[in-house]
């Protein structure tokens, strides 16, 4: 863990909080994440070493608990009170981060898994019709992971990478910038529609409604601003 050497609450603070990858992993906690698996969907790009080393700095500082889980071979993580507290100032980071920290994302900040976690976790059954419906996501600028299936089955919605062999009801064919521009709310729906930046074939009583249902990040109607 770095050290600063003050006393000051701020330098405390960060020296548990602010080496790489941290804040995110507390999103993740904070966003439901309890598996090792779930957090590296959520993170993709952190290697397991690192991920168990960061574990178990907040476990040190007791901002996190490790529970085993019952008849399972397998560990569950949990916020403790200190790390539960954490969630309003992260949200407000998240928010800052819109606002400010954002300028015109490169190539290596697209992130396929992360988008399609975030999807998911935005989908709203209660705004698609009654039954089950499969969503299908077509990425046609991406050699690997460039299908994806969302399953809505009541309150369930689940995703995955394999074909679920059944009817699909939405079909979203798009490029990996495009779709994370919509979901951050840089790009509206029916403007990237209108462009043939965004292909959604599916019946009427889908798409009429679609921006309800498919929701977007949280923090989608905060525009970014420019520093100065």
């Amino acid at each position: 863990m770095l050290k600063y050497g003050q006393f000051c609450p701020v330098a405390k603070a960060t020296e548990i909080l602010g080496e790489k990858w941290t804040l995110l992993i507390l999103r993740e906690l904070l966003l439901g994440a309890t598996r090792f698996s779930q957090l590296q969907k959520g993170l993709s790009r952190i290697s397991p070493t690192i991920l168990n080393k960061r574990l178990q700095t907040l476990q040190d500082a007791g901002l996190v608990i490790r529970r085993n889980v019952p008849d399972q071979r397998s560990n569950e993580y949990q916020l403790t009170e200190a790390g539960r507290e954490l969630y309003p100032i992260i949200m407000q980071v998240a928010e800052w981060g819109m606002r400010w920290a954002r300028g015109q994302m490169s190539d290596d900040e697209l992130d396929v898994e992360l988008l399609m976690n975030n999807v998911q976790s935005r989908i709203d059954p209660e705004k698609l019709p009654g039954g089950r419906t499969i969503i299908h996501f077509h990425y046609t600028d991406l050699n690997r992971f460039n299908h994806w299936w969302i399953k809505v089955d009541g309150q369930d919605v689940d995703l995955c990478i394999d074909n679920p062999g059944v009817d699909v009801d939405v079909n979203i064919t798009t490029d990996l910038r495009t779709m994370t521009e919509v979901w951050l709310g840089d790009l509206s729906i029916k403007k990237a529609r209108d462009t043939d930046k965004l292909k959604i074939v599916a019946p009427s009583a889908y798409t009429r409604n679609i921006r309800s249902w498919l929701g977007l990040y949280f923090l989608a109607d905060v525009r970014p601003m420019t520093p100065g």
